[in-house]
């Protein structure tokens, strides 16, 4: 390939979403070493690619915080400028495909993600759910590069080893592990009585035990189980998004819901459990490399439901989220001993 060439790589949200890319980034500069890559995510997500030689990066929001139809044709601009000679959106909404468009007329090479919306559906419909495994989010971004001319490789995840931040002392022996048990919408969050009982057979079961989360409620919860139990700590709020992912390096296992958390724990290859309740793996949202036995769900007729998690639950109790504590730290057990 030409060492002229400059691919820009294109993915927005969500921060889940930002994260697997960095798979397909890391291939990319695997296989092509002298060509040139830009990626265009969000401000807060870059630090996700920083075990990546030589990425540039273009952000969503411009010097003043702008990001809508202005600061695409801007980016366009800016993009340009910088030599981008390929075009990979591995995105596809109203934005990304202006930026497609002005692209082109430039000359640039480009390609979109094919999403599959219409076999996810057939997974989600009301009845005669069709759960035949779908691609891999991971594998489709690799197909979009394929199309502009750099297919790649990708490969298994290993562990990465990273240093313990620094609120946090030293790696001590014993056997630590997280827990991420909420995400952005209720039918992908661990309900209330139960994250209380897995947070406290976990600090019965484990030396350490950390809680992920949010602001608000969430951290809320995580400060309370910090108070309860000794060997348990609340992460929200003392250290930076980057090094999250370092605490996950030096972790032996991950809890997570089907959210961002997940995708986290896969960039340093931590083996994490993930639970899953109105959607479903079978989409192919799970965790880059994770084990298929580490995904736990419950066999519902009304699941999933949902692609992404966002459809209220027709009962309105979120039943499908009920996976027992007890099975969550049986597959902890066997990752760990």
């Amino acid at each position: 390939m030409p060492k002229s060439d400059r691919i820009l790589v294109v993915r927005l949200s969500a921060m889940g979403d930002v994260a697997m890319t960095v798979h397909a980034v890391a291939a990319l500069r695997r296989a092509y070493p002298d060509v040139a890559i830009t990626m265009l995510t969000r401000r807060a997500w870059v630090p996700f690619f920083r075990d990546v030689e030589r990425v540039d990066f273009l952000t969503l929001e411009g010097a003043n915080g702008e990001k809508g139809i202005a600061r695409v044709f801007q980016l366009a601009s800016e993009a340009a400028a910088s030599g981008v000679t390929h075009v990979a959106d591995l995105h596809d909404v109203l934005r990304t495909k202006l930026l497609r468009a002005l692209l082109r007329l430039r000359g640039c090479r480009v390609a979109k993600i094919d999403k599959e919306k219409a076999l996810k559906e057939r997974a989600t419909r009301p009845t005669d759910k069709d759960l035949t495994p779908l691609r891999h989010s991971v594998e489709r971004y690799a197909d979009v590069l394929g199309t502009i001319g750099y297919p790649i490789e990708l490969p298994q995840v290993g562990r990465y080893e990273r240093a313990l931040p620094a609120p946090f002392g030293e790696r001590s022996e014993g056997r630590w592990i997280g827990i991420a048990p909420f995400s952005k919408q209720e039918g992908k969050t661990y309900p209330a009585p139960l994250r209380e009982q897995l947070v406290g057979l976990a600090a019965e079961e484990f030396d350490r035990v950390f809680i992920f989360s949010g602001g608000g409620a969430e951290r809320e919860f995580a400060g309370a189980m910090e108070s309860r139990h000794p060997n348990v700590t609340a992460v929200f709020g003392r250290i930076r998004l980057d090094e999250e992912v370092d605490l996950m390096a030096n972790l032996d296992a991950m809890v997570s819901m089907d959210s961002s958390a997940m995708h986290m724990a896969s960039l340093v290859g931590t083996p994490t459990v993930s639970v899953w309740g109105a959607t479903h793996p079978a989409t192919g949202f799970y965790g880059w490399g994770s084990s298929s036995e580490n995904r736990l769900q419950l066999d519902l007729p009304c699941r999933p439901c949902s692609v992404y998690g966002e459809k209220a639950c027709q009962f309105g109790d979120y039943r499908c989220m009920r996976v027992a504590p007890e099975r969550i730290i049986e597959r902890l057990r066997a990752i760990t001993q």
